[in-house]
């Protein structure tokens, strides 16, 4: 099927999403889809316009949001729930928990505005403990598309897929870094790139500057492997597997507090089974703050320059 954003482009991976809940409904009647007043920001507005009747807007009340999604799934319904991540994350994990999750419902729960590149909202609504909490409940399958074209993807993919699925999105406009042949795969992480002299694993819209960085750094000759691990859970642990017998130097950059994401499961992982050495540029214990992305990006050292930077430091060149 092809692919809706074209490589280079610049578009929001909400976008992705929004364009996959047209297609999915017009070919698929028990999609619904519900929102918690802020249909315009997650683009579901969109399926609004189209299928009002499919539609449903519960005002700002996330955990009331949920459990209709459930009592919907219930009913034969394939219904998702889209607010920011920090709200549907945090006020509805109760109901993410021991509605959704233990009782191994088919609701898929779309979280918008993931990251620090939510910008002037400022920490209250900047989703970077969102996967943290995710990854705790079992049943549940998190998604985190790296650009527009993968969010389409994702959407369609989730509608598929039978239980709970939590998908991360973000507010800004973003690089497209996929092209006609990429094909997600639920639990397998893609490698865009690869590289002799080192490897690094990142998810989200940061993949977009993670791209520029590996441009700066094959400037000075330095070409690492690229990989998108858009699958946080279930992990691919045969491509971490594949990662730790390379031995080659470990990068691992997420807009995600350090605890709890990807840097944390892929350090559990490690430790378990084959202790390895490896680097991150993730979120300290702190929360964000209010400011341009591209001024918050540099503060905490996602910029691709000073992604570069600290990769060249770390190799110690």
């Amino acid at each position: 099927m092809k692919l809706p954003f074209v490589k280079g482009e610049l578009f929001p991976v909400r976008d992705g999403y929004g364009k996959a809940l047209l297609a999915l409904g017009e070919s698929n009647p028990k999609i619904v889809v519900l929102d918690a007043d802020l249909a315009a920001s997650t683009r579901s507005n969109w399926f609004a316009d189209r299928y009002p009747e499919r539609f449903i807007d519960v005002g700002i009340a996330e955990q009331n949001m949920t459990g209709v999604a459930a009592g919907l799934s219930l009913s034969g319904k394939i219904p998702f729930v889209t607010t920011y991540g920090a709200f549907v994350t945090g006020r509805a994990f109760d109901q993410i928990r021991n509605t959704v999750s233990y009782s191994n419902l088919n609701v898929k729960i779309v979280g918008s505005h993931g990251g620090l590149s939510v910008g002037p909202d400022g920490g209250s609504h900047q989703a970077i403990e969102d996967i943290a909490l995710m990854n705790l409940l079992p049943n549940l399958k998190i998604f985190c598309p790296v650009d527009a074209n993968e969010a389409w993807q994702m959407t369609l993919a989730a509608a598929e897929i039978e239980g709970p699925v939590y998908i991360r999105l973000a507010r800004e406009a973003t690089e497209i870094i996929t092209g006609e042949d990429y094909q997600f795969e639920a639990g397998r992480a893609a490698m865009l790139s690869a590289g002799d002299d080192g490897i690094i694993i990142f998810h989200s819209v940061i993949g977009s500057e993670v791209s520029k960085a590996a441009t700066l750094l094959a400037g000075q000759g330095l070409n690492l492997s690229l990989i998108n691990f858009s699958t946080i859970k279930p992990l691919d642990t045969s491509m971490l597997d594949y990662i730790a017998a390379s031995e080659k130097p470990l990068f691992v950059i997420e807009e995600h507090l350090t605890n709890g994401g990807l840097t944390s499961i892929i350090a559990t992982y490690f430790s378990l089974r084959r202790p390895i050495k490896f680097h991150t540029i993730s979120i300290a214990d702190c929360f964000g703050e209010s400011g341009s992305p591209e001024a918050l990006y540099d503060k905490f050292g996602f910029s691709a320059k000073k992604i570069a930077n600290y990769i060249i430091k770390a190799m110690n060149l």
